[in-house]
């Protein structure tokens, strides 16, 4: 289970990100980690690939791609092409849709409910060309020159690099093979990327429209009972408290930590997923189980700093290095550029579902990224508010189909 909460020091803010990693992480009748006392180390390892091990096993067509960023590292996708109808319901090209995971996790993720459960297959089986975005540092992830994730350097990136080079590749490639515009969709962090991306008009051309499910562009009201512990992070010292560039949540130096954390006053790590999250409503034990054979998944730390200086400063903002002369140094000016949410083109369909119960993507957060969406235009922005569900409902949640999933489907083929 992950401890995920900023804290009145400078190392407990990482802790608030592994929060974003969608963690739907039960008691499992420990009060302090049932998560600590699994085994420590890298994902279950899918020998081939995910398509084998989630997708044609039920009956699905899949494929395994590599895509190639333009700083070297080489991504993994998986697309499901048609549904296990085969053949194209609509009659017409197919649509592709892009779909971007969050921290700490891959897109595995989105496949651990049954194929009439989970969004790919839902999608599949109403006729869209379905991809999975996985971004670097998840376990297919590598560098094509000569960087090894054992290497620090590997591991020197933030979101920023997400936006720069790992959305725009995925979608060069997704573009190139169908020759049509994307729909995308994006869970927590890829909600972030994903706005932050579509502001700078990376992929205004080959964008058709964007499904943004739990977003968490902006952190400042997150109300987790671990990220209360945290509210006022320094962040700086974190790299140097780990020593190393990779955050691995299941690894030695990590796990300590997170224990301490869950000793800290006012901590109660019985119940992570609650204390995180929010209470979800609907998520099925079995599903629970299988996600934590697979994830969570290391990240940068860099990463994770950067995720901690969103909450800290109530901005989105490019990765602050720390001392003007450095930002100076990277951006020509001394604090990091804004990312201007109200720059994202104004004719953009845009799908906004999020939920009353959400912890991290707090309603009063949402409202300042609809505040930013204030001019767009009315008939091109949809807005679904859904009472009783949490952060990992959405993609987890087993009525998800009828609640969520529906919608988006519904939203996609209106836009054609």
């Amino acid at each position: 289970m992950q401890v995920m909460a900023f804290s009145p020091t400078g190392l407990l803010s990482l802790v608030v990100f592994m929060v974003l990693v969608v963690e739907p992480h039960p008691a499992y009748g420990s009060s302090r980690g049932g998560w600590f006392g699994r085994n420590q180390g890298a994902a279950t390892p899918l020998v081939n690939g995910i398509c084998a091990a989630s997708v044609t096993i039920h009956g699905y067509k899949c494929e395994e791609h590599q895509v190639k960023t333009q700083d070297g590292y080489n991504l993994s996708m998986q697309r499901i092409p048609e549904g296990r109808i085969g053949g194209n319901i609509s009659g017409n090209k197919k649509q592709p849709v892009l779909i971007q995971h969050g921290v700490l996790v891959d897109g595995m993720t989105w496949l651990l409910n049954s194929p009439q459960q989970n969004l790919p297959m839902i999608l599949a089986d109403n006729g869209f060309d379905v991809w999975l975005a996985n971004t670097r540092g998840t376990r297919f992830c590598r560098h094509h020159v000569s960087l090894h994730p054992s290497q620090p350097e590997f591991w020197d990136w933030s979101w920023d690099e997400l936006v720069s080079y790992d959305l725009p590749a995925v979608f060069d490639f997704v573009f190139n093979h169908t020759a049509q515009k994307i729909h995308y969709i994006g869970h927590s962090l890829g909600t972030l990327i994903g706005l932050a991306s579509f502001s700078e008009g990376h992929q205004e051309d080959q964008l058709k429209s964007a499904a943004f499910l739990s977003p968490i562009a902006y952190l400042t009201h997150m109300k987790t009972a671990l990220g209360v512990v945290a509210a006022r992070a320094f962040v700086g010292e974190i790299t140097t408290l780990f020593g190393v560039a990779e955050f691995n949540p299941k690894g030695q130096q990590a796990s300590i930590f997170l224990k301490a954390l869950c000793n800290y006053p006012g901590v109660d790590c019985y119940d992570l997923v609650t204390a995180i999250t929010g209470k979800n409503c609907c998520l099925n034990a079995s599903t629970v189980d299988l996600f934590l054979q697979n994830e969570p998944q290391s990240t940068a730390t860099k990463n994770m700093v950067h995720l901690a200086q969103t909450v800290r400063d109530g901005v989105i903002a490019k990765y602050n290095y720390g001392r003007p002369d450095y930002n100076l140094m990277h951006y020509g000016e001394a604090r990091p550029p804004i990312y201007n949410i109200s720059n994202i083109p104004k004719d953009l369909p845009i799908l906004i579902s999020y939920g009353g119960q959400d912890a991290l993507s707090d309603v009063e957060d949402v409202g300042q990224l609809l505040d930013n969406l204030k001019y767009h235009d009315v008939n091109k922005l949809s807005i679904q508010y859904i009472k009783d569900y949490a952060h990992a409902d959405f993609i987890m949640g087993v009525n998800a189909k009828d609640i969520v999933y529906n919608q988006v489907v519904s939203f996609f083929k209106n836009q054609q």
